[in-house]
């Protein structure tokens, strides 16, 4: 589809098109309250509580007051609503800030002053310099004599650098009075949100110009939201307004994303839904046979002779209001509490702070923190990831010629100045490439200095390099470059631009001397994309032997190359260039196609190799992490022996002879096919460390692999836990994360570019880099961090705890709901099996709103083990990785510990205290007042290290209890008068607190006393170690041991695999991976020399792809 904007027509688009008035609130004044409540009843959770609060409602079956559940039930959804709406507030403020901002706006020819959201399509808009640009424009006129302006994006796409945008060829000329008076038309496609695309043409009517089409790109545009810059005054027409802009189509909340401990939850939950409806249906059954043969015997009971029909329904009904507290109420807003802390903890980590840049860590995502610590594979991109981005021109080779390769730096290398200054024909043919194919602006600074606005890096470095070898670019006019050479001013026109794609993988411009009036092409490229296209004839043999020789040294290689066109060559050329430029539908692929056409017979100059140093403490992270059983995964665009000399010296591979690399490569579908036969057999049979042993495969095999081999690729995976992805696309990327998920890994992957947007989003955990390529990485992840080193805290320290927090808090929440559920079901026993409550809605409500919740807050404050330790000791987080602290295993223990504390409240509160002379009350009260102190024992007893404010919430949590009770026992209408007052004077109570808590907490303690001594994990000898203040022992090396090569491997069949082979990994002790199954034989190894050994509870097996 496409839209047609006539420009200054007041009339005709306003009808047509939205004005520019932005919105991003969610939520109106009259739709607030029934949205807002639809969406959180469209939780399960939700709907159950509920139904259950509505039952409550029904008068002959509730057990308690329904106060005991609207209550809290209300207070929930008040609190998600408050921050619904305090969210949406912020958000209608912040757009009525931009839609009351005045703008210059031309209007029947004259210029007016209105508000923002006034501005309709078609209407042309002025901008002063730092005025923020309100809408998509398209630049009609420029205060620069060459029609450029800049433009300032970070608000767009997180990139600092300015941005040149140029005024389309056909307004080039215009005078500024007759601006307001221009008319014209443009056409271009719908709304979208890709920022980096605008295909659209311009036809202006006479009398500026015979209405001739022209071309339009996204460098002819200014969008909404950048900021002018450098630029005394620009204009342009609006073509997307209010929310149809390029960013307001790009805004969106993401899906959410489901962790591992949630999805964890969500499956006790409903293990404990199941069990409360088979206690319901037996004491439901046992109720009703005990009423028809016992209770209608007894006088007291009243039962009628003959009931409802709805009658056998009552006591079922009854006790489902009295054991729905078994799902805890508050666990969700609880839990979405702490996460919110556990993310502020990382946004106030002064530890993560980047100090050369400033830039602190942040979490974005605040509901997937504990997820860091049970990361198992990282993907990570390499450049500006791993390395800097700050790129050095370091080497070069020209007409065979090697440069720098004695000094390490080919400008100090003195047979190349030499040849600059006796202008070589070859090199400054080679240096004029570096200095003007690119898309480069001189800017002179107010000292008469050159600086140069660049949107790549490696660009920055050629043309500073070209400089420092007097072939200095010094200016641009219009279409017109002047480059300076040993004292004399070459002119060059700027025809074309051919444009870099990571298809073509190559850049060229199109040039005329003006001194000889010749037409020229100059290319820049990769090797592959150059060494191809050269003349035959050329030979291009010392030229790949540089390729590879400075691959070899970890650097970025790039080809030059030029070629010498006919005028009549180029003119037909031209016509087919502009016919691709004009049109609307798949626009860039018919520019590729015609590129093409010119890009062919080059004369190859030579190579230039930079260097992109590693960031400071790559290799320490890598291999810390490494220890902590964490598999790496390298994906990167650059050439394949790069990317294997950054990973050996990050220490991502070791060194030969101890490392195999396996390669796997290929350009046709038998190639891949024995390729990855060889690399199968290979990896089920070695016995290497997991960094010793990784493949390799560069983009066009895994094309075809995941195309026509995906199900053994997969296999492949699951063997290899480390791998080196060369010459891949953003989509690929995306494709090799997906894939290990779907074998039901939790994978992180980190970035720092547009390019690794998609991989980021994919994966269960993304982290962005705020790095030199801007924050477009790190405005798209979960987390984002200054440097590489960084993600060793943030997965050891930040999500280790957040694990270990969660786990505790989620079972203690159904622990406390247990507790009082049981000793509910106890009191049915003694009571006819009628489902009576034996504590009051008042007590029940508190129990669960206040009493309980507030000491495990605190818990997001508890350290197992100090953050040095835990970085010192990676190993121990294998225990997160296999979901030690939350499974059905552990939550099997909180449930028998809920159960046995039931028990021990009600007998020893029914034999102190049910006698004729006692009351309801006062039994309720004081199995309540043990269920307190029982909890808040508990509580100290899973607290490993204690804070002031841990021991006021304990303890202080405690005392509240009993003011809050002697309160309400002051009140006479309360129902509970005068019963605490009359319960603390007695001995009885007292003694009677000591033996619930004796008895309960004895053999807890007594348990646990057993396990840290004759039991105790790898964490329990640490914590030991620390309390003792002696030296942390060293719990061992991932030392694996050598395994048992099958004697008869059956030859592999890549159309039907066999079943998989043994996975390499710690299949024993702690790891994680000893959950997984072993496709085969093989020896385990230990990572801890231990004598104690963790067990798995659950296996996991890839799913089929």
């Amino acid at each position: 589809m496409k839209r047609y904007v006539y420009i200054n027509d007041n009339e005709s688009s306003h009808k047509l098109y939205c004005d520019n008035r932005i919105s991003n609130r969610k939520y109106t004044v009259l739709n607030f309250l029934p949205k807002n409540l639809w969406e959180q009843f469209g939780r399960f959770m939700n709907q159950y509580f509920l139904l259950i609060a509505c039952l409550q409602l029904w008068s002959l079956i509730t057990p308690v007051n329904p106060a005991s559940t609207w209550g809290p039930l209300i207070f929930i959804f008040a609190v998600s609503a408050s921050k619904e709406a305090w969210d949406d507030y912020n958000r209608y403020f912040s757009d009525k800030k931009a839609n009351e901002k005045l703008v210059w706006v031309v209007r029947q020819g004259i210029r007016k002053h209105i508000q923002a959201q006034d501005i309709h399509v078609g209407n042309i808009v002025w901008l002063r310099e730092n005025d923020e640009v309100p809408c998509d424009l398209v630049l009609i006129g420029t205060s620069d004599p060459q029609g450029l302006c800049y433009v300032e994006t970070s608000a767009l796409d997180g990139e600092t650098d300015l941005k040149t945008r140029v005024i389309p060829a056909t307004c080039m000329g215009i005078d500024f009075e007759l601006l307001h008076k221009i008319k014209g038309v443009i056409e271009c496609p719908n709304p979208d949100k890709d920022i980096r695309r605008f295909d659209a043409n311009l036809r202006l009517f006479p009398p500026f110009i015979d209405n001739d089409v022209c071309p339009l790109t996204i460098k002819n545009t200014i969008l909404q939201s950048c900021y002018l810059r450098n630029t005394e005054w620009a204009c342009g027409v609006a073509v997307y307004t209010g929310n149809e802009t390029k960013l307001g189509m790009s805004r969106g909340i993401p899906e959410p994303k489901l962790t591992a401990m949630d999805a964890m939850i969500d499956k006790l939950t409903g293990a404990i839904f199941v069990f409360q409806i088979v206690v319901v249906m037996v004491l439901g059954i046992a109720g009703n046979v005990w009423k028809d043969t016992e209770a209608r015997k007894q006088w007291y009971v009243l039962y009628p002779l003959e009931g409802p029909w709805y009658e056998l329904l009552v006591i079922p009904l009854r006790f489902e209001l009295l054991c729905s507290i078994m799902i805890p109420i508050s666990i969700k807003v609880s839990l979405d509490l702490v996460k919110s802390l556990y993310a502020k903890f990382i946004d106030w980590d002064s530890e993560m702070i980047d100090y050369e840049t400033g830039i602190p860590s942040h979490a974005t995502n605040t509901a997937i923190s504990e997820d860091l610590g049970q990361v198992e594979y990282i993907m990570t991109d390499k450049t500006g990831t791993l390395t800097e981005n700050r790129m050095i021109f370091r080497r070069c080779c020209i007409s065979g010629v090697f440069y720098g390769n004695e000094s390490g730096d080919a400008l100090k290398d003195t047979k190349l100045l030499n040849a600059v200054a006796v202008s070589s024909p070859d090199v400054v043919q080679f240096v004029t490439v570096m200095a003007i194919c690119n898309t480069v602006i001189p800017i002179k600074s107010k000292t008469g200095a050159i600086l140069y606005k660049a949107q790549s890096q490696d660009e920055d470095a050629l043309v500073n390099a070209a400089a420092q070898l007097h072939m200095v670019y010094a200016n641009k006019n219009a279409n017109i470059l002047e480059i300076r050479f040993n004292g004399s001013v070459i002119k060059y026109e700027l025809l074309e631009i051919l444009e870099f794609t990571s298809d073509r993988k190559r850049m060229s411009v199109v040039v005329k001397d003006c001194q000889n009036g010749k037409f020229v092409l100059l290319s820049k490229g990769a090797d592959e994309a150059i060494l191809p296209y050269a003349y035959d004839g050329q030979q291009t043999r010392t030229f790949i032997e540089a390729v590879e020789q400075y691959a070899q040294l970890g650097l970025r290689t790039l080809c030059l190359a030029w070629r010498e066109l006919k005028e009549d060559e180029y003119q037909e050329w031209s016509l087919m260039f502009k016919e691709a430029s004009s049109t609307l539908v798949d626009r860039e692929w018919r520019i590729a196609e015609v590129c093409q056409r010119l890009e062919r017979d080059f004369e190859v100059l030579g190579v230039t190799a930079i260097e992109d140093r590693l960031q400071d403490g790559v290799p320490e992270t890598i291999e810390t992490l490494r220890k902590a059983g964490i598999n790496f995964w390298m994906l990167t665009g650059d050439k394949q022996n790069t990317a294997i000399q950054i990973a050996l010296s990050c220490n991502f591979i070791s060194p030969e002879p101890k490392g195999q690399l396996l390669l796997i490569d290929g350009k046709t579908e038998d190639e891949v096919c024995r390729s990855l036969e060889r690399v199968l057999l290979t990896m089920r049979i070695t016995s290497s460390e997991p960094k010793d042993v990784a493949f390799v495969v560069d983009g066009w095999a895994l094309e075809i692999a995941l195309k026509h081999y995906r199900k053994v690729f997969t296999e492949l995976a699951i063997l290899s836990r480390t791998a080196i992805c060369c010459r891949v696309t953003p989509s690929q990327k995306a494709q090799l994360v997906e894939l290990l998920k779907s074998c039901d890994y939790r994978t992180l992957a980190i970035g720092d570019g547009g390019n690794d947007v998609r991989m980021i989003q994919q994966a269960d955990i993304g982290v962005g880099i705020s790095g030199r390529e801007g924050l477009q990485a790190a405005r798209a992840a979960d987390y984002s961090i200054g440097k590489f080193r960084f993600l060793k805290r943030l997965i050891l320290v930040h999500g280790r705890y957040s694990y270990n927090r969660t786990a505790f808090l989620s079972q203690y929440s159904f622990y406390k709901s247990l507790v009082i559920c049981f000793i509910q079901i106890f009191f049915s026993f003694i009571s006819g099996v009628s489902g009576t409550s034996l504590f009051n809605s008042v007590s029940l409500m508190a129990y669960n709103v206040f009493y309980t919740s507030v000491p495990v807050l605190v818990s997001v404050l508890d350290k197992d083990l100090s953050e040095g330790t835990v970085m010192q000791h990676p190993q121990i987080l294998f225990y997160c990785q296999a979901g030690r602290l939350l499974n059905p295993s552990t939550f099997a223990g909180w449930f028998g510990r809920s159960l046995f504390h039931a028990i021990v409240v009600f007998v020893i509160t029914i034999h102190a205290y049910a006698y004729e002379k006692s009351e309801m009350e006062e039994l309720s009260m004081v199995a309540l007042s043990g269920c307190i102190w029982l909890q808040a024992f508990v509580v100290a007893l899973e607290t490993n290290s204690f804070t002031i404010l841990q021991h006021l919430a304990i303890w202080g949590n405690l005392v509240a209890f009993y003011v809050i009770n002697w309160i309400i026992s002051a009140i006479p209408a309360s129902g509970m008068y005068t019963i605490m007052f009359r319960l603390c004077r007695q001995p009885s109570y007292w003694i009677t607190m000591f033996l619930i808590v004796a008895a309960g907490m004895g053999p807890v303690l007594a348990l646990k006393y057993f396990r840290y001594t004759y039991r105790p994990s790898k964490i329990n000898t640490l914590q030991q170690a620390e309390r003792m203040g002696g030296p942390i022992l060293t719990l061992g090396n991932i030392e694996p041991q050598p395994r048992s090569i099958e004697k008869e491997v059956s030859p592999l069949s890549i159309t039907q695999p066999k079943s998989r082979s043994p996975v390499y990994e710690p299949l024993l002790s702690d790891s994680p991976n000893s959950s997984r199954k072993s496709m085969g034989s093989g020896t385990p190894f230990d990572f801890f020399q231990s004598q104690s050994r963790l067990s798995s509870s659950y296996s996991r097996n890839c799913k089929d792809n």
